[in-house]
């Protein structure tokens, strides 16, 4: 279907991946559920999806815990990228490792999948998402399992790839620079500081343009939208045929506009990993409310 992103690649339908299944045995599958609970005044409260892994999974998948090992303790916001060496450490650990065909998925919302294929994407490793994650797996009527399984640990080998990751230098200085697009992914309310959550300090980075992350999925299916709608998406604030960096309250949901974005073809994207978490924190750092950059 060429109007889809779903190319077996990068995103794999969930007939593709029984496929996939039934005839490469070094395909990797696993879980990157985390749930955010709301929680006043703070926007959430994070807690892992290994419950809801251990209760129904794909069969054969393990857990990759963003609470755990594959955040950097130390990073000052919640889900901060470690460092190189500590995120192969991590990844090899629970079985992510050299030459197997690595399949993410959630239970929940793809934004989690996505984060993880940004991250490996960033380390120089390919990864697939399953596209609808577990709700797409089980509309097709594929077997689940329930129990925990692990894989087997391993090495693995990265080449980290410059400009996945922006800093908060970087996107302060290209404010104003329209040969750059800032791209927040929040709901148009959050952009426009308006509701009740916020990140401390209201509105989004001055200059920034509001792609909601929810605005690339079907509704109902948490499926990512056909290309055309896409492409449009991102082509009203400019974002298909420029350097695009892209943030929204933790460096997560940005990981939907970063993958699709990528998958669309624009090779120069980066993710603000701080986000408005980290920016929020210096007064001095912009921030402009309302529908306008």
């Amino acid at each position: 279907n060429a109007m889809s992103i779903v190319d077996d690649a990068t995103l794999i339908s969930a007939a593709g991946l029984a496929a996939a299944l039934a005839s490469a045995p070094e395909l990797r599958i696993f879980d990157c559920t985390v749930h955010l609970r709301a929680d006043s005044p703070r926007p959430y409260r994070i807690e892992s999806g290994s419950a809801d892994w251990r209760e129904a999974r794909l069969p054969g998948a393990g857990f990759l815990d963003l609470t755990g090992a594959l955040s950097d303790p130390d990073g000052g916001t919640a889900f901060t990228m470690p460092s190189a060496i500590n995120a192969a450490a991590a990844f090899g650990e629970a079985g992510v490792v050299n030459d197997a065909r690595i399949v993410l998925y959630a239970s929940n919302h793809p934004m989690w999948a996505t984060r993880v294929w940004w991250m490996l994407r960033s380390l120089g490793v390919n990864a697939t998402v399953l596209d609808g994650g577990l709700a797409a797996w089980q509309a097709a009527g594929l077997p689940i399992e329930s129990g925990a399984f692990a894989h087997t640990p391993g090495a693995l080998s990265v080449n980290p790839r410059p400009g996945a990751w922006a800093d908060h230098a970087q996107v302060r200085a290209v404010i104003g620079n329209g040969s750059v697009c800032t791209l927040n992914a929040l709901s148009p309310s959050m952009y426009r500081g308006e509701g009740e959550r916020h990140y401390g300090r209201r509105g989004h980075i001055s200059g920034s343009v509001n792609v909601p992350y929810a605005s690339l999925f079907e509704d109902e299916t948490l499926c990512f939208a056909d290309a055309s709608t896409l492409r449009a998406c991102f082509e009203e604030q400019g974002a298909l045929s420029r350097p695009v960096i892209a943030y929204c309250g933790g460096g997560i949901s940005a990981t939907c506009a970063a993958f699709a974005l990528t998958a669309l073809g624009n090779g120069q994207v980066s993710v603000y990993d701080g986000s408005m978490a980290e920016w929020v924190a210096d007064p001095d750092r912009p921030l402009t409310t309302g529908a306008a950059p």
